[in-house]
């Protein structure tokens, strides 16, 4: 592995800049090794000024674990379906207003299928004159500000999990959700987990995907969830992610939640590869 790699900070808390590797070369053991360990420290990591096809992104992707086809079909990346399109394009070049708001609210990828994700990977292609960003939020800080009696509270609950159906998707996507390749069916994960690699403690709940709890009526479920997620989403703690073309940002499914901003002008290209990796 040489040059080492280098690192710089670019949130308060979250987000971190990694200089000296070039990802679409094949990376060495030494290298695979520091990525995995900073990467564990570093949940939100930016490789900047690079440039990956579908396949080169899957390729990188494939160094954590397994990639997974995207839920929603017309989004598929025709060179690898393994890779998704992040955009508010459609195919015939005009605003794809599901694209514009899709994924607009706080949420954690895919907590409605059998299996969890590890971490998912962005590549910015265009991105507009100004704004246009995603934020994040760090579920482990989350955990640690919360009140202990609560922390107690919720170590013994069961979340509920949709694809859509948590307050937030509703409030976001309300009837038109997209269309899927298959039927989900409701999905139980501890509303507090454990990180696979550090073992820290993780608020595991996001408004998008989770709308209840096991032995609670929505009616106490929600404003739980929301309140939940205005303790995770602080602004002190959250880190914007102004992106340039040429980044790969990858992000850690268990111990982050993440939106995109939505804020930048429609009619402006917002173009992204994406892939999402699994376990082996």
């Amino acid at each position: 592995m040489s040059p080492i790699p280098t690192l710089r900070p670019l949130g308060e808390t979250l987000g971190t800049e990694v200089r000296g590797i070039n990802l679409a070369t094949a990376l060495d053991a030494p290298t695979i090794a520091w990525v995995h360990q900073t990467f564990a420290d570093h949940p939100v990591l930016v490789f900047r000024d690079q440039d990956l096809g579908a396949n080169e992104l899957a390729a990188f992707g494939r160094v954590f674990g397994v990639p997974r086809k995207h839920s929603l079909v017309k989004y598929r990346h025709a060179d690898n379906e393994d890779v998704s399109w992040i955009t508010n394009v459609d195919a015939k070049g005009e605003i794809d207003w599901f694209g514009v708001r899709r994924a607009t609210d706080w949420h954690t990828d895919s907590t409605f299928e059998d299996e969890l994700p590890l971490l998912a990977i962005l590549h910015a292609r265009e991105v507009p004159s100004e704004r246009g960003g995603t934020l994040f939020a760090d579920m482990r800080a989350a955990y640690a500000r919360l009140p202990e009696q609560r922390q107690r509270q919720l170590a013994a609950m069961t979340a509920l999990h949709g694809r859509q159906n948590g307050p937030a998707g509703d409030r976001l996507y309300g009837g038109d959700k997209g269309t899927t390749d298959k039927q989900y069916e409701e999905k139980r994960w501890p509303a507090i987990t454990r990180h696979p690699a550090t073992g820290a403690p993780i608020l595991f709940v996001n408004p998008m995907h989770t709308h209840g709890f096991e032995g609670m009526t929505q009616e106490e479920a929600w404003p739980l969830i929301d309140e939940l997620t205005a303790i995770a989403t602080d602004d002190r703690f959250v880190y914007y992610h102004h992106w340039r073309v040429g980044d790969v940002l990858m992000w850690d499914e268990r111990a982050t939640m993440h939106r995109g901003a939505g804020d930048a002008k429609p009619e402006e290209r917002r173009v992204m590869l994406r892939t999402i990796i699994y376990p082996h």
